[in-house]
């Protein structure tokens, strides 16, 4: 039995005011704030929540994880990219060509995100939360749709893309190497939970058999279990729910 996506997280100097951007920016609800982290509620169907967390570091280097936001019309695109620079985005350069249809943004901390042309074909059904877009490799992509039950729906080319079985949410992608160089801990993350009838280490042992390997950050909570992929992106491993 695979695990469940419980949460997208992202490490946040200030929560409260990333949580409020992001808010805007998906169309979500903000949830209620326990000890310290502050959860956005989907309004679109999506089957997970996104949680910011508190650190005190900064960010370092461009992320190997970012959000591609769907648009509906021209229009939307302008307006969305006017809207979340009023309040504190800006236009940034990773690299894009003066012909794409994106427009690339940082958020108030500086996160990378994109917000697509409206005839984006890719993610053609998707609500807001088009994609989790992940710098990474294709057996990367096969161990997080292994992990998560997730069929494949897109395997071609070193890219790789995941949905849940329903249809629901958004794409999981990955783009092929070469990738980014990493330099710190991610400040995006995945919480996964196994069901109830799975023991935890159990599912830690399924995990390092698909190529996941247990690592330490530091972590005083005996409650969770911190892994990275195959790409040695962190994640963690939450109580059987």
């Amino acid at each position: 039995m695979s695990s469940r996506l419980v949460s997208l997280c992202l490490d946040a100097n200030d929560p409260l005011r990333l949580a409020r951007f992001w808010a805007e920016a998906l169309r979500w609800d903000v949830d209620d704030q326990v000890d310290g982290d502050i959860g956005l509620a989907p309004t679109d169907g999506t089957r997970f929540q996104i949680l910011f967390e508190p650190v005190a570091e900064r960010k370092v280097g461009q992320n190997r994880v970012h959000l591609d936001l769907t648009t509906t019309s021209v229009d939307d695109q302008h307006e969305s990219v006017a809207h979340l620079i009023g309040l504190g985005a800006r236009h940034i350069d990773i690299g894009q060509q003066p012909d794409e249809g994106r427009v690339v943004l940082a958020d108030p901390e500086g996160n990378e995100f994109c917000i697509l042309e409206p005839d984006n074909s890719f993610l053609a059904g998707c609500e807001r939360l088009g994609a989790i877009n992940c710098d990474g490799t294709r057996r990367t992509g096969h161990f997080w749709s292994e992990a998560l039950g997730w069929p494949l729906v897109w395997d071609q080319d070193e890219e790789t893309a995941i949905r849940a079985p329903d249809g629901t949410g958004p794409l999981i992608t990955w783009s092929g190497p070469p990738l980014i160089q990493k330099v710190a801990k991610n400040r995006l993350h995945l919480d996964i939970a196994p069901p109830l009838h799975v023991d935890q280490h159990a599912e830690v042992d399924r995990l390092v058999g698909l190529g996941a390997t247990r690592i330490d950050i530091g972590q005083a909570d005996p409650n969770w279990v911190v892994m990275a992929d195959p790409d040695h992106n962190e994640f963690c491993v939450l109580t059987p729910r």
